[in-house]
């Protein structure tokens, strides 16, 4: 009896935050055998985490099916490792914020995350290729009539207007559109991700669209499209003051670009010891063609191997609008075919 007793109260203590403002994702009904849609249960989770002033929700070891799910102010999601994140394979899971769909979301949050050392699986294959079978049938409109419906597919994670954003150590991989997007939003950290999405067309790794204060570092990118692409979708707004260091990046495309889309621009940006290899196109690409400028831009270190080219840098006029670079200065170089 005392023996049973001992092992119930370790259940109940194992099932207990480890922190005040920690919860485990079972204490909300979650489900981790990998069939369970838990996607209300997901949302009410971090719905409550955020009313009582924040924490973080922890996913144990096992398989989390989910739809589209948003975080709130204050709210980290924690992946232990052997937890993972799987999303849905019905397009209809899904929905936009800000007018873009997303599995992971997020819109005018404060002080949120996704941490630990598991993963995030879009299944991006299988979400894609219904989302085809949907336009074959009629009920989903194919917008760009090429066969990769543009505007429905949803990014892995889409984070828009956000402030105090952590990304650190977590598994991304396999995503339906763009994989991390990352749109207007200030005082950024990714750390220690690796990206690995391949899954579909347009799979880049990691996209900074008009972001202040941004740091991307220690991480591993292996996309079918840009690894790392910064974006200034608003001629109003810019990406400014970014740094991005000691990544390792492979890619269909571009290794590191800038642009396009480049309306508003890109300045104060810092490159530091990054590597890209087994690119088609450039190591690093700085295209400032939408009327927006490339300025005060610091590479240094950068290792580009097996890649098409290793720099390309253009200043155009693509939709009538004159960009313009200055302050570009790229030192300490190597490049090996």
């Amino acid at each position: 009896m005392k023996k049973l007793a001992i092992l119930s109260l370790a259940a109940v203590l194992s099932a207990m935050p480890l922190h005040a403002g920690d919860y485990y994702a079972s204490s909300f009904g979650i489900k981790s055998n990998g069939t369970t849609l838990n996607t209300n249960a997901i949302q009410k989770a971090i719905d409550y985490i955020s009313s009582e002033g924040g924490g973080k929700l922890m996913f144990k070891v096992g398989r989390y099916l989910t739809g589209t799910i948003q975080l709130k102010d204050n709210v980290t999601i924690d992946l232990g490792e052997g937890a993972v994140l799987v999303g849905s394979p019905n397009p209809y899971d899904y929905y936009s914020v800000a007018g873009t769909p997303g599995f992971i979301v997020a819109y005018q949050a404060k002080n949120i995350g996704i941490t630990g050392k598991g993963v995030i699986d879009g299944q991006g294959r299988e979400v894609a290729n219904n989302f085809l079978g949907q336009i074959a049938l009629g009920f989903i409109d194919d917008q760009l009539s090429l066969g990769r419906p543009g505007g429905v597919r949803p990014n892995l994670i889409y984070l828009r207007e956000c402030e105090g954003v952590t990304l650190k150590n977590v598994n991304i991989r396999n995503s339906a559109a763009w994989t991390v997007y990352i749109d207007q939003c200030q005082n950024t950290m990714v750390d220690g991700v690796t990206v690995t999405s391949r899954a579909f067309w347009n799979n880049d790794g990691v996209d900074i669209v008009d972001c202040r204060d941004f740091t991307l570092q220690n991480s591993f990118i292996d996309s079918a499209d840009d690894g790392i692409c910064l974006k200034s979708h608003s001629a109003s707004a810019r990406c400014d003051n970014v740094l991005i260091q000691n990544n390792v990046v492979t890619s269909s495309a571009s290794g590191i670009k800038f642009g396009t889309v480049g309306r508003g621009g890109f300045s104060n940006i810092t490159l530091l010891n990054n590597t890209v290899y087994d690119t088609f196109r450039s190591a690093l690409a700085i295209e400032a063609v939408d009327g927006g400028c490339a300025e005060n831009i610091l590479v240094d270190g950068l290792k580009s191997l097996n890649t098409a080219n290793p720099i390309f840098i253009i200043v155009g006029e693509r939709w009538g609008k004159g960009s313009y670079a200055r302050n570009i200065t790229i030192k300490n170089m190597y490049f090996k075919d």
